[in-house]
């Protein structure tokens, strides 16, 4: 008689399937106008500036404090590294995908997966500047070959780069005014039933 374990039957492994992160986000964004590589490029090259003006002075007031205990060659790269990382990862989280060099060029970060920016979406992007760079900065140029117009590193991210011209100051009111407005329709119904019925909508 066979043994009762050669002949089993072989499990299947449960078969997986592409599972849309955010559809209504992804749907929320078309027809977004995509910034141009121009923009990016001079953004990108102001930030770079910022950073380097900030690990210099940085780095020089640490070094004269602490004299010469420090290798100020490695300081320096240390320093550039942090500056990098904070600016690019904590300034685009906390302000939702904008830089100084970003907002000068009037277009902004948005993310593919929700309405705001995560703290480790925006660090996982900053550190995929690197990958970007990596073979003579073809990771950049990718820009021109992506159809949403994305570079490495934001694929690493799951962002897209978009137009954001600056709003003055009448079109911002207008836009408040909209939407409160707007809210006032969608409460009037509520608040007609509440008087005829005499019962409080939660």
């Amino acid at each position: 008689m066979p043994n009762a374990q050669a002949i089993r039957a072989p499990v299947k492994r449960k078969e997986r399937h592409y599972c849309h992160h955010n559809k209504e986000r992804s749907e929320s964004l078309v027809g977004k106008p995509l910034a141009t590589f121009t923009q990016r490029l001079l953004a990108f090259c102001i930030d770079l500036l910022i950073v380097e003006v900030a690990t210099a002075n940085a780095t020089e007031h640490i070094h004269n404090i602490t004299a010469d205990h420090l290798n100020i060659n490695v300081f320096h790269d240390f320093v550039r590294g942090f500056w990098l990382l904070a600016y690019f990862g904590l300034a685009v989280w906390m302000s939702n995908g904008l830089t100084i060099g970003k907002r000068l060029m009037q277009i902004r970060i948005l993310s593919l997966r929700d309405e705001n920016i995560t703290l480790w979406q925006a660090i996982e992007r900053a550190l995929g500047y690197g990958a970007s760079a990596i073979e003579a900065g073809f990771g950049f140029f990718q820009y021109f070959l992506h159809p949403n117009r994305a570079c490495v590193h934001d694929r690493i991210a799951e962002t897209i780069v978009v137009k954001e011209p600056w709003q003055k100051k009448k079109e911002k009111e207008a836009v408040k005014k909209e939407s409160i407005e707007a809210d006032k329709v969608e409460l009037e119904p509520v608040m007609q039933n509440e008087e005829i019925t005499g019962i409080p909508v939660s």
